[in-house]
């Protein structure tokens, strides 16, 4: 994987809070994939720094279970347990549901049509023929936080993201280019029906809305077998 391609190099004498940020985009957007091993070399490398300041972010990430590191100071991208992922799904529908809800009732029109724009980005990404899969995935996330932050609930903004640091890298499998889902654009109806919900200010609408976006992409993630099925994850090889 070619990490220049995913992250901006550093204009600045950095600190480690400019690398973890940037590492933190990179999982809850999830523009890296379970399972995937970079390295701390790699990472410097990509955003133009010096190693220190990097391992200083991955040793955040990895407190906060958004990244392991191996014996060999390899860094890999968890692979979810079936176990974890239904945890989380079912802690997002109720978070995420309220959210929106909340947002439905709260959205300036500013804010809406900020968060059509981005819709109607979504959709005309989607139209191609050949979608460009990190557009996609990149404005999935931009859509969902856009609208979470019209609930004006920041303690539950930061617990949602949180919820994304961990299961962003899996969350957006559905996204990749060929899947049945994206040739279907069923992403982009659920989408559509949370944005009719905002701009008729209907909560429970934009709340079922929400929710039937994570359900369905919840189902297709397990039955793609892209999960662990054992309740632990084994600790990282040494390769």
């Amino acid at each position: 994987m070619n990490l220049s391609k995913l992250v901006s190099p550093m204009v600045r004498q950095t600190l480690s809070a400019d690398v973890y940020s940037q590492l933190r985009d990179l999982l809850i957007s999830g523009r890296v994939m379970p399972g995937e091993k970079l390295s701390l070399r790699s990472i410097a490398d990509a955003l133009g720094v010096s190693v220190m300041p990097v391992r200083e972010a991955v040793h955040r990430l990895v407190a906060e279970q958004a990244l392991e590191m191996s014996a060999n100071r390899f860094i890999r991208v968890p692979v979810l347990t079936v176990s974890q992922f239904r945890e989380v799904t079912s802690i997002r529908l109720n978070l995420e549901g309220q959210a929106a809800a909340r947002a439905a009732e709260l959205v300036s029109p500013q804010a809406l049509q900020e968060i059509e724009g981005i819709h109607e980005a979504f959709c005309k990404e989607f139209a191609k023929s050949a979608p460009d899969e990190s557009q996609l995935i990149a404005l999935n996330k931009e859509l969902h936080f856009a609208i979470y932050q019209q609930a004006d609930m920041p303690i539950l903004l930061r617990i949602v993201e949180s919820l994304w640091l961990r299961i962003g890298p899996i969350l957006n499998y559905d996204l990749r280019s060929g899947t049945e889902r994206v040739i279907q654009r069923v992403q982009a109806s659920h989408h559509a029906a949370m944005v009719e919900a905002l701009r008729a200010r209907d909560p429970v609408a934009a709340c079922e809305s929400l929710q039937n976006d994570i359900k369905s992409a919840a189902e297709f993630i397990l039955n793609t077998g892209a999960l662990v099925v054992a309740d632990a994850i084994k600790a990282v090889d040494a390769d």
